[in-house]
């Protein structure tokens, strides 16, 4: 009776087992996103931040928690320019001044604490084995380090990580292990969401951080919260539209294309038929 689905099939499995032990759909999409904070570090990790909707049955209620990531506080108006004036994507993409306050465990957290039934530590787990005891490979996976490892290869603790000790590349098949991350998810089960940003670990962020010219501050992270807003509301062919409002982009979109696609006969044009595919197209890119 119920569904999970995600990007990383440990991480869909890891939901899946929360269910299958008594867990509810917010135990299991919490536990889901750690996992893949272990196995698909492109689209889940804890420096990041994200938007939770969540609907209960049986109150009716809709929540939209927003746990984006916030500019720190000292933040200026041509932090991401060059000495010429223009902007440097290096500034803005690679650099430690382009690192936010990060909202993923917070607002995990708080999502947990207000509708899950699970402890922190007891989500944590399944991503805390992964991480220690290591995980295969997927292609996926092996081809995004493949695909970013020039910038991977910078800094020597990613190096160390995502390379093996003589350079080369992990391949899809092989075994990958993550010690420090181990010891950081296993820090955060034994001291709660808070040691993230108030802790000995804040502290080591902190200083890695503002060692490397980053402008993040403890008072940045002593300072984050999670918020609770106002989900966007449509309508699709006589159906109710709920999705994540701003400063969430992808909710209201969602609404917009629906908006588009209902004056067209996509029934007509067959099921994944080329017609019903350049009609979507079309929406998502006018």
């Amino acid at each position: 009776h119920g569904m999970v689905v995600t990007g990383q099939d440990l991480a869909t499995q890891a939901g899946l087992e929360m269910l299958k032990n008594g867990g509810n759909a917010i135990d299991a999409a919490v536990t889901a996103a750690f996992v893949m904070a272990v196995t698909l570090p492109r689209a889940g990790n804890i420096g990041g931040g994200g938007f939770m909707l969540i609907y209960s049955a049986k109150t009716g209620e809709i929540a939209a928690l927003d746990f984006w990531q916030k500019a720190p506080g000292q933040a200026y108006r041509t932090m991401f320019l060059g000495s010429d004036g223009k902007a440097d994507q290096r500034l803005s993409r690679q650099s430690y001044r382009a690192i936010a306050v990060p909202g993923s465990v917070a607002g995990l957290a708080a999502a947990l604490e207000k509708f899950g039934t699970r402890s922190f530590a007891e989500v944590l787990a399944p991503a805390i084995r992964l991480a220690n005891d290591g995980f295969i490979l997927n292609e996926k996976c092996a081809a995004d380090i493949k695909a970013y490892q020039e910038i991977l290869r910078v800094r020597p603790a990613t190096a160390r990580i995502f390379f093996k000790a003589d350079g080369s590349l992990y391949q899809a098949g092989e075994r990958f292990v993550q010690k420090d991350l181990a010891r950081t998810l296993q820090q955060l089960a034994e001291n709660g969401p808070q040691h993230f940003y108030r802790g000995d670990l804040a502290d080591l962020i902190v200083r890695q951080i503002r060692a490397n010219n980053g402008l993040l501050s403890s008072a940045d992270l002593r300072a984050y919260e999670p918020v609770y807003r106002k989900p966007a509301r449509g309508t699709y062919r006589g159906h109710e539209i709920i999705s994540m409002g701003p400063p969430s982009s992808g909710g209201v979109h969602i609404i917009q294309m629906l908006n588009m696609l209902e004056q067209f006969d996509i029934a007509a044009s067959g099921h994944n038929s080329a017609q019903t595919i350049h009609l979507m197209a079309e929406c998502v890119f006018r």
